[in-house]
This record gives C-alpha cells, sequence and structure tokens, in this order.
C-alpha cells in the first residue's frame, strides 16, 4: 500500500470532514498539479478555480497546489481516482501503460502544428472519455504544450548523433522514442530537469519551449533543435462520485468553466510556443530548425511508431488514424 505523507492525510481528512454549516456551506477541492506557477498550464488552472469560485457563487472552491507539491506527477492519476482529492492535472501520455489511446498526441509528425493536433483531439476526446469513464473519472478539459523539440549540448544534424545519450522520458512513448534513436531513456519529472542534468543523469531531453524555459535549459546545455514532432496535452480529471455529490448549479458552473478554460488554454498555447523559443534566443541557445536528414529520419521514427501504436490500440486506433488521413 502506497504510504500517504501527512499533509495528505491532513487533506484526505479534510475532504471527508461532513460541513455542518447546512447545504449552503462551500464544497473545497484540493487540486494537486505538477508543473511550477509559471507553466501555462498552470496560469491557466488557476484562472479555471478563480472562474469556479466566481460563478458558483463560492459553492465550490479549488484550491491549487502546483509543483508537485501534494502529490507527485505518477501520482495524480491514482489520487485522484482513489478519492484522495477529487480533482488534478496531469500529462495524459503518462497514462499510456493503462491505454495505449493516452498516447496519441505522442507520435512523432502525427500532429505537429496546432490545428491537426486540434483536430486529433476532437476525433480522439470521446474515446479518452470512455477510458476514463471506467476508472470512475470524468475529463473536464485537455490543453496543449508547444510542439516538441530536442535539447542538447552539442548541434545534431541526424539520429547518429543520439546514439548512445542518456535521454529524459516522460511518458512510454518519450522512453520508446529514446529507443529508437539508440539512447538510453532515463524518466525524469519536470521539476527534477536542472539536477538530472548537473548530476549526469541526462544529458539530453525532448520537451517544449516552455519547460525548456522553466527549467532554465540554457543553464546546461546550448542547442535546442525545433523540431516540432508532436503536441503533448495535458488533461484535468474529476472524480466521478465527488463530481456527481455537487448540486445540478455548481456541476453546470464547473462544466461552463472548463469549457472556457479550456479555448483559453490553446490560445495561450500558440502565443507560448512563439515567446518562449524567442526566450530561448534571447538566452544564448542556439535555436535552428531540424536538418533534412534528422527530419526524414524523425518522420520515419514516427512511421515505426505509428504502426506501433495502431497495433496496440487495435480498432480505436484505426478509426484515429483513418480519421488524420
Amino acid at each position: 500500500m502506497k504510504k500517504i505523507l501527512p499533509k495528505q492525510w491532513l487533506i484526505l481528512a479534510s475532504c471527508l470532514v461532513m460541513p455542518v454549516f447546512g447545504a449552503s456551506a462551500a464544497t473545497q477541492w484540493e487540486m494537486p498539479t505538477p508543473y511550477g506557477d509559471g507553466v501555462h498550464h498552470t496560469r491557466n488552472v488557476r484562472l479555471f478555480a478563480e472562474d469556479v469560485m466566481r460563478t458558483s457563487n463560492g459553492e465550490l472552491e479549488i484550491k491549487v497546489h502546483s509543483g508537485a507539491s501534494l502529490f507527485k506527477h505518477p501520482d495524480i492519476h491514482r489520487a485522484v481516482r482513489s478519492g484522495q482529492v477529487s480533482i488534478g492535472e496531469m500529462l495524459m501520455a503518462l497514462l499510456g501503460n493503462q491505454d495505449p489511446l493516452f498516447k496519441v498526441d505522442n507520435i512523432p509528425f502525427l500532429a505537429s502544428d496546432f490545428d491537426s493536433a486540434k483536430k486529433l483531439w476532437q476525433v480522439s476526446r470521446p474515446y479518452v472519455e470512455k477510458s476514463l469513464a471506467r476508472d470512475g473519472l470524468m475529463l473536464l478539459y485537455a490543453v496543449p504544450w508547444p510542439p516538441q523539440g530536442f535539447y542538447t549540448k552539442k548541434a545534431v544534424a541526424s539520429v547518429k548523433d543520439f546514439d548512445g545519450m542518456k535521454m529524459r522520458a516522460y511518458s512510454p512513448t518519450t522512453s520508446r522514442l529514446a529507443v529508437l534513436l539508440k539512447g538510453a531513456p532515463t524518466t525524469v519529472q519536470t521539476p527534477e530537469i536542472p539536477q538530472a542534468f548537473s548530476t549526469g543523469i541526462i544529458d539530453a531531453m525532448v520537451t517544449s519551449p516552455t519547460t525548456g524555459v522553466s527549467s532554465q535549459a540554457w543553464d546546461f546545455v546550448g542547442h535546442y533543435t525545433d523540431t516540432r514532432a508532436w503536441i503533448p496535452k495535458n488533461m484535468v480529471i474529476v472524480n466521478a462520485r465527488a463530481f456527481k455529490r455537487l448540486s445540478p448549479a455548481v456541476q453546470d458552473a464547473l462544466l461552463a468553466a472548463a469549457s472556457r478554460a479550456e479555448e483559453r488554454g490553446w490560445e495561450i498555447a500558440v502565443s507560448e510556443t512563439a515567446e518562449k523559443t524567442a526566450t530561448l534566443k534571447e538566452q544564448g541557445m542556439q535555436v535552428n530548425s531540424p536538418t533534412a536528414r534528422f527530419k526524414s529520419e524523425l518522420k520515419a521514427i514516427g512511421d515505426v511508431m505509428s504502426r506501433e501504436w495502431a497495433s496496440e490500440a487495435g480498432e480505436v486506433g484505426a478509426e484515429i488514424l483513418k480519421a488524420m488521413q
């Protein structure tokens, strides 16, 4: 059984205490999120929480715990599913070992611009909601990261340059990518990136300009290759039983706020891409487009991963890939 830290016991206990001020007393939900306050996902989550508080007339208060301060990223799904907390934010692809469907937005070059990423989300969302429902969870909204690129100490011109590199992995798909690049995948969560580089645990990573800036990548690598390989998403999930305990009016307010958060989050992600890529340049990093050879090699790897994913995902995978053609 997983050990629960004292702070988590206190949060859980507070969630189980029944209000004594009558039916009109506000409900408070604790919301873990794995990213720091400067990341656009966290900023959007805080705006979402404020929106819920306002539109529910104070009947639902969502207290955001950023930077993995309440639960570490891999534990958030379990915490919401088990009811330790009612709501949480997490990277969708982190559930890829549970259901291959959640890997769909990590397939290189399946959707590498925001228009195609939005189409992929529209196609795959019903399947994601159905999979979450089997765990007693509801999807509230999902927001993309900027497109993913490679951070390295030296310039890379081809797949051969990754041979033997210790690469950060943050999902099953990025682990597989590292293997296909002939690198060594190492799981490192976002807050641990600077230490992992400084201690030699990793010497390369594939991630967004946002994470590059939040982890101050220029302190440990000098090159960013802007491959725009794929656009992963974070999703905000809620425990279905906790949702059902809300009044119909509060449920409506929560869902409406979630819809606004998703629309706002996609808009922020577009501007975030340009802004954070510019910041990498301003901090002295060499920001380059991939060579034609590297792009072709990555496309070939993407084709391999796409076929592997389709085999895993079965009929659902085939339907999604067909819709994306």
